[in-house]
């Protein structure tokens, strides 16, 4: 099967909006299209707090004419229009939903970050990690957040193989991003969140991107838009993730990043497995 994930930092944007920047997303949605994928996987959505309006499912009911689609909006007392998450799935596809709960701090858990499918022989998991923000302000909700998602994947890991994706905010290691001396206390690549990322692969889960290519660098699926070069400088993050439980990692065919051009931020990755 072949999957796609994601981060699109404002799906609203990239179907209503005519700026330069929604105009290259949607070339990037355009190239992401064209892989015919199976499943594909978008976080931060930034949806209204109504749901998809009538135009933005015109445009995805056309793009997308061959798929069904499910949602999850930040709900009160989360703020609204903020983060969110998204599957397309073929339509010849009949998963089951669930949109868990994992007893995160905060308002993690109305933010709308995690959407799970249940298929026969597998869980198809979702996740928009919450950032620790600037100033690290939400850096031990963080943890406690990495703590809860972690018990879930492990949850599901004990009935049948788990695939997790999405963006973890987290570049794990000193070859996951371009600077990682300047970066030290950046939110993202703290000792804090990078242990617990560990602490999850060691509940028994694989980076896939890792397990393939082993430990090339200069491979990135993030550049700051705030940094007018960072993309052309290729000073980036791998902060976004194809996970697999560990029985599995033999089954990985790919796991890579799609070419999203000159438009910074996060870029698509796709993903294929057979579990046959």
């Amino acid at each position: 099967m072949k999957f796609i994930s994601w981060n699109i930092d404002s799906l609203n944007a990239a179907l209503t909006s005519d700026s330069a920047r929604a105009l290259l997303t949607r070339e990037t949605l355009d190239s992401v299209i064209a892989h015919d994928a199976d499943v594909i996987a978008i976080q931060e959505t930034k949806l209204p707090r109504t749901g998809p309006s009538k135009k933005h499912m015109d445009v995805l009911n056309e793009k997308f004419p061959d798929y069904e689609m499910v949602w999850r909006l930040s709900e009160e007392p989360a703020r609204k229009s903020y983060s969110g998450t998204m599957f397309l799935y073929k339509n010849h596809l009949k998963p089951t939903v669930d949109f868990p709960v994992i007893g995160a701090p905060d308002t993690m858990d109305s933010e709308g970050r995690i959407i799970t499918l249940e298929f026969d022989e597998f869980y198809l998991t979702q996740v928009y990690t919450p950032n620790a923000g600037s100033g690290l302000v939400r850096l031990k909700e963080r943890q406690l957040w990495d703590e809860k998602y972690a018990d879930y994947l492990a949850s599901l890991d004990e009935k049948k193989v788990v695939i997790a994706t999405g963006d973890f905010n987290v570049a794990h290691k000193e070859i996951d991003l371009a600077n990682p001396k300047s970066n030290r206390l950046s939110a993202g690549f703290t000792d804090e969140e990078r242990e617990g990322f560990t602490k999850l692969l060691d509940r028994g889960f694989t980076d896939t991107f890792r397990h393939v290519h082993g430990d090339v660098t200069g491979v990135y699926s993030w550049w700051n838009q705030r940094a007018v070069t960072s993309k052309v400088n290729n000073s980036g993050w791998r902060i976004d993730y194809w996970l697999v439980s560990n029985r599995a990692a033999d089954k990985v065919l790919k796991s890579e990043m799609i070419d999203s051009g000159s438009r910074q931020d996060h870029t698509p990755l796709l993903f294929e497995i057979d579990l046959g």
